[in-house]
Parts: structure tokens; C-alpha cells; sequence
């Protein structure tokens, strides 16, 4: 399919990606299809760093865009980090450990709240700045470089590694998972603080979710090797190293991930509206509830 070739072209993705577009993605499409009923529908989007969930979005908003000529903007998590200078308030008020971008804690939730609020408000003729964040200097970018979004949306796809993450039972945090926690989060302080602030997470970002979808991972292991790969991208990108080029500094900040990653992989499968499960190529092998065979008209084009 011309669609998905083009694509792939462009992002540089191999037949494997082109496989789990046609058999899974297009059929995606048209779920969204079938469960938008008016206004603006929000697609959340979870998968652990590596899974491809930002590819997925840019798949889902292109197709979307020239199959059924709708006006999509993509929102990562990401996208909302605190500042530097923000995490380092916390990293000396609340717990050193969130001087670290990623946890829950570290994102402006009013920023969050309110581009999702405004995106689903936009109407002809009205504009709105979209936040990007610069992971190569870990800092949000100027508002000048802020993606400019025009006209009424007919789909906004919020992704992210935590997004619909739910708290922990409070028994649940008493075992460190890893050596971040047992050396550097000795008496729980910080996960507890992360734990706590899920419930804010539900309250002003999750709870706007029309649908959910998730892809995910094999293991919590593979997210090392899939995060390896896409830091040595961005150094490619970039045409220099990275802060987390070090692997010794990336084990590190993925170890920040862990505990809500397993908790996830473990817990969040049954609260999706569709679960993607991948395998160790990054490629799509199953699809629950099996939404296949309803994008055939979409694969003529």
C-alpha cells in the first residue's frame, strides 16, 4: 500500500514495520473511526521506552490524515517535562531522585491539562502552540519552536511510557526492585511521592481518554536494548553524544522506569480498549480484542 511505503520511507523503517502497519495499524484506524461520535477524540497511547509508540502515533495521525482527511495532533508525555530548573526545585524540596526526568512528578500537569483541554476546543480559524521538550539538552524548547496547531481536531493522540499508569497498593512499595532504590530511596520517599502523584495523573490527564491502547513489550529486559537503540538514533540525529550515550548513565536513568514499568506489563493489559503485544523485533503479533479485517476498504487505497 502506497500509504504505508511512503512511510516507511520517510522514517526509514524496514518490511517489518510495513507488515504490522497493514495487518494492525490499519485496522486501528478504523476502530477510531467507528468510535468517534463527535467533537474531538483522545487516543492515549502506552509503551515502555523502545516499544515504537511514538512512531505508531505519527503512523496512526498521517493515516488518519490522508485516508479520512481528518486534522491530528500528536501530544507525548514527554512534551510536558518540568523544566530543568523545575526538577532541580524538586530534586532539593521533595527527593533527589527527581532531579531525573520520566516518573510521575517530574511533568507539568497544568500544561498537560490545559493543551488537551484546548486542543479538543479549537474551532476553525483558531491556533494554539503545542509544548515540544528537547531531550538532547533535557530542557523544554522555547515557545518559538512549539508546534503551531490550527482548526478543529478531529483526533489527539496523547502518548507516553506511563500514560493510564495506576497507583501501586501501598504493601507494593516496601521492596526496592533495583539498586536505584535500595541505595538511593532507602526509606521509600520517593516512590511513595511518585505513587501518590498517580492519583493527580487519573484525575487531570488519564480521565480525559476517550480510548486507550498500549503496546506491550515482552519484558521489562528488553526495554534496555530497545532504549540503547534509540539513544544511538538520536545520536545520529544530532551528529554528537548524548548525556546518556554512557551505558552505565543510561542503565541508570531507565532504572528511574522499572517499578511502574513491571507494574504495568503486569496490570494495565486488562484496562486497555486494545492491547498490542510485541516481539523481540518490535513487530505487532497480536491484537486483543481482535479488531481485524475492518480496514479493507483503507487497504485498496
Amino acid at each position: 500500500m502506497k500509504l504505508i511505503k511512503d512511510f516507511c520511507q520517510v522514517k526509514g523503517l524496514g518490511q517489518s514495520f510495513y507488515d504490522t502497519a497493514e495487518t494492525y495499524y490499519l485496522p486501528l484506524i478504523s476502530y477510531l473511526v467507528e468510535n468517534k461520535l463527535s467533537g474531538t477524540l483522545i487516543l492515549g497511547v502506552n509503551g515502555a521506552q523502545g516499544s515504537g509508540k511514538s512512531t505508531l502515533a505519527e503512523f496512526l495521525a498521517n493515516a488518519a490524515s490522508v485516508l479520512h482527511g481528518w486534522q491530528v495532533t500528536c501530544l507525548s508525555l514527554d512534551d510536558i517535562y518540568l523544566t530543568k530548573s523545575a526538577r532541580e526545585v524538586l530534586a532539593k524540596e521533595v527527593h533527589p531522585l527527581l532531579r531525573t526526568r520520566g516518573v510521575p512528578g517530574t511533568h507539568d500537569l497544568g500544561l498537560g491539562e490545559q493543551t488537551l483541554d484546548r486542543l479538543c476546543q479549537l474551532q476553525a480559524g483558531e491556533s494554539l502552540l503545542v509544548p515540544r521538550f528537547d531531550k538532547a539538552s533535557d530542557d523544554q524548547f522555547p515557545k518559538s519552536k512549539w508546534d503551531l496547531v490550527t482548526g478543529q481536531q478531529d483526533l489527539v493522540i496523547f502518548e507516553g511510557w506511563c500514560v493510564g499508569c495506576l497507583p501501586q497498593l501501598p504493601e507494593e512499595l516496601d521492596i526496592a526492585v533495583n539498586s536505584l532504590e535500595s541505595k538511593e530511596d532507602t526509606d521509600g520517599a520517593w516512590r511513595a511521592y511518585v505513587n501518590q502523584k498517580l492519583v493527580e495523573y487519573e484525575e487531570r490527564l488519564w480521565s480525559k481518554l476517550n480510548l486507550f491502547a498500549m503496546l506491550k513489550v515482552p519484558s521489562f529486559e528488553q526495554v534496555y536494548e530497545w532504549r540503547s537503540e534509540q539513544e544511538a538514533k538520536l545520536v545520529e540525529a544530532l551528529g554528537k553524544q548524548t548525556e546518556l550515550t554512557d551505558p552505565i548513565k543510561l542503565k541508570r536513568f531507565i532504572s528511574h522506569y522499572e517499578r511502574l514499568t513491571r507494574h504495568m506489563l503486569n496490570n494495565l493489559g486488562s484496562s486497555t480498549d486494545v492491547l498490542m503485544e510485541l516481539d523481540l523485533d518490535h513487530s505487532v503479533f497480536a491484537m486483543h480484542p481482535s479488531i481485524l479485517g475492518r480496514a479493507k476498504s483503507e487497504q485498496r487505497g
